[in-house]
């Protein structure tokens, strides 16, 4: 406890009872409180002299808690403690609002006294009236309910922080697994098709040109090295505590990264028989991005674009120059499309749509786009293409020099 000011008088008027009016003053070491505050006390010294009762000073400045426990506004402040109800005090006339109630405080220990009285001693201790704790001992415990409260609320707050945290990490490397599937699927297509090169019988002709093999490998090497920063992403997550992502934005060339993603995810494009469509133009200004989060929005999207579209459908790739800060990206599919109630939601963590539940999938891929276009303070939104399927739209920050 810090160091308080006490004014107390015993009672004589009762002395078989503790039963007494109990007064709390709230003061402050402001300058211009001074005066008033003085005032105060040398009013309430006049009172003890006629009325006996116990007052316990208290400076806000020392013991803050206590003016947020008992809800002050303003200094000085008289409340009464006892007996109940409690009755707060304040303002600048605080001396005439005490004259006028005075009396009725004095009213209501008598008619406590008066009841306590009345009760035989016969009666069980339970159902008499119940003599207030001593003012100092009261506050004592108001204070130190207070500070176990505040301990109480900060370790719930670590608590949920530290639970925040987990969950982030245990949200990251599951988005980070979903997508290390497709370069592992790239380099394994690689090492198969090279391999089987290499193990061809006498006679045999080889199906791969040069230039072909030089860029399976190529391949392998890009992918091999974008699974390497995946990996490093994840024990960045694994070893930290922040829950942002690691954005490291630079000066990007989308139309670039659109080839590169392009390449990456040919070969299921192939299969399927779908027609790519781009329209990316000459003059769209470079992006302040990070070039592997963004190429990660744009693998995910086109993955699930190539994924929901139906063999010999389009896919549609597009750049717009929206103002002189921002630069929109848009994927279009000819799939089923997003259900104008779900739009929202498909880009929450692990939300997946009832017709999708059977297929491969973690319903992560489009959270994690979220999250990363949000860290570029841009946005990211489905709605139904023209001619049937889905629209996913995004934006970038465009770069100034």
């Amino acid at each position: 406890m810090q160091k308080q000011d006490y004014m107390q008088v015993s009672s004589e008027q009762h002395p078989s009872s503790e039963v007494s009016l109990q007064l709390l003053l709230f003061v402050d070491d402001r300058p211009s409180s001074r005066q008033r505050i003085q005032q105060i006390r040398c009013y309430l010294e006049e009172l003890q002299a006629d009325y006996p009762f116990e007052l316990q000073i208290v400076d806000v400045g020392e013991q803050p808690y206590l003016a947020e426990h008992f809800k002050l506004v303003a200094t000085p402040a008289l409340i009464k403690i006892y007996p109940e109800p409690r009755q707060t005090l304040a303002g600048s006339n605080l001396i005439g609002q005490l004259k006028n109630w005075w009396s009725h405080w004095q009213h209501a220990v008598e008619a406590q006294l008066k009841l306590q009285d009345e009760i035989p001693e016969s009666i069980d201790t339970h159902y008499r009236v119940p003599t207030p704790k001593k003012p100092i001992r009261s506050v004592a415990d108001s204070v130190e309910l207070i500070r176990l409260s505040d301990e109480v609320f900060r370790l719930k707050r670590e608590q949920e922080k530290l639970l925040e945290q987990l969950q982030f990490k245990d949200r990251v490397i599951a988005m980070l697994a979903h997508d290390l599937r497709n370069p592992l699927t790239a380099v394994s297509i690689a090492i198969e098709t090279l391999e089987s090169n290499l193990l061809l019988k006498k006679g045999e002709v080889s199906r791969l040109t040069p230039a072909l093999t030089t860029q399976l490998f190529k391949q392998a090497r890009t992918q091999t090295r974008t699974i390497n920063r995946m990996i490093a992403s994840l024990l960045q997550v694994a070893g930290g505590s922040s829950a942002e992502l690691n954005i490291q934005p630079q000066k990007l060339e989308l139309s670039q990264l659109y080839q590169e993603v392009l390449e990456h995810l040919s070969d299921r494009a192939v299969v399927k028989a779908l027609n790519i469509e781009t329209d990316i133009p000459n003059d769209l200004p470079c992006v302040y991005a990070d070039r592997e989060r963004v190429g990660q929005v744009l693998i995910n999207l086109l993955d699930n674009a190539i994924k929901y579209t139906p063999e010999g459908g389009i896919i549609r790739i597009s750049g717009l120059h929206r103002t002189t800060q921002k630069v929109q990206v848009t994927v279009c599919d000819t799939g089923p499309g997003i259900p104008e109630e779900n739009r929202d939601r498909i880009f929450e963590d692990r939300f997946r749509l009832k017709r999708d539940e059977a297929k491969e999938g973690y319903g992560i891929g489009l959270s994690l786009c979220q999250r990363i276009i949000r860290a570029h303070y841009g946005q990211i939104w489905v709605d139904s293409a023209p001619n049937g399927g889905s629209c996913f739209h995004f934006t970038l920050p465009v770069y100034s020099i």
